[in-house]
């Protein structure tokens, strides 16, 4: 009997980590960014104008694609932030609407640790916070939206440039709920380390250091003069809908919106695309 419970247990571990090995490999596969000649390749189908540049700051490089070769100054601009792990392509969906195309300037980055050429070089929010303030340095923030998704939005929620709107989807403020998940032992152990993508280290570390990160910043969040629109799914078991009541709470009511997605999880940006779209659209018509 004994031998037999062994030779079970040994089986379901064995489906077990076979799982859970092909989820890190599909979770790889679906956020590693993109090569330029794959995303001119997207953009090309979808006929849509597209330019790539290679950005500086500091010590680092990072990657802009933007859907106009040169700014439009008569439109609104839109920055996407993405969030962990991710790239700019998590935004693929609106950065090819022609609706979107029409009506703003769309532009999205790969953060610190996430780009083609630097997986894995993991900064501060304070850090992405000034690389942001960088890339907008050159545009005119009256006139431009930051979108910042998951852990996007501290990012966005940091800089405290006075933009047309700042909007956060499913934002990672609030150090108190993060939640740590038992799958990132693998990245903390060494003996099974080498089991995880670089991407997914990438993301591990940062998801290890962010509480306190973001314990280091959060008492500042109200000291942001934009309005605010704060969108979240209450069903999200990543980032919890907790967090967005927290912030809801650093601003008065005339600020801040909140809206809340019945039934929506963390992937948001993907599943609940035309009403995320709808609300850009009605910022960029205000």
């Amino acid at each position: 009997m004994y031998r037999l419970f062994v030779k079970i247990f040994k089986i379901i571990t064995s489906i077990l980590f076979g799982l859970l090995l092909v989820l890190l490999i599909f979770i790889n596969i679906f956020f590693k960014p993109k090569s330029d000649e794959d995303i001119r390749k997207v953009f090309k189908e979808a006929n849509i104008t597209l330019q790539i540049e290679t950005y500086k700051f500091k010590d680092v490089s990072f990657r802009v694609i933007s859907t106009r070769k040169e700014i439009d100054t008569t439109l609104p601009k839109i920055v996407f932030v993405h969030g962990s792990p991710g790239s700019t392509m998590d935004f693929e969906r609106y950065l090819l609407d022609k609706e979107l195309n029409l009506k703003a300037n769309l532009i999205a980055f790969d953060r610190v640790g996430y780009g083609v050429s630097n997986i894995g070089d993991i900064r501060t929010i304070a850090f992405e916070t000034e690389l942001l303030n960088s890339l907008t340095s050159s545009l005119n923030v009256s006139k431009t939206i930051l979108v910042g998704y998951s852990y996007g939005g501290p990012i966005a929620l940091a800089s405290k440039k006075k933009y047309k709107k700042i909007v956060l989807c499913a934002p990672a403020v609030y150090a108190e709920v993060e939640p740590m998940f038992w799958f990132l032992n693998f990245y903390k152990w060494k003996a099974t380390r080498w089991l995880i993508p670089d991407l997914l280290k990438a993301a591990s570390k940062e998801k290890l250091q962010h509480r306190d990160d973001l314990r280091s910043m959060e008492s500042n969040w109200k000291d942001n003069t934009s309005e605010i629109h704060v969108i979240h799914g209450d069903e999200d078991s990543i980032v919890p809908y907790k967090n967005s009541l927290f912030i809801q709470n650093q601003f008065p009511k005339n600020q801040l919106e909140l809206i809340t997605l019945k039934g929506a999880g963390h992937a948001l940006i993907w599943s609940r695309f035309e009403e995320i779209k709808n609300e850009l659209i009605k910022i960029i018509e205000e």
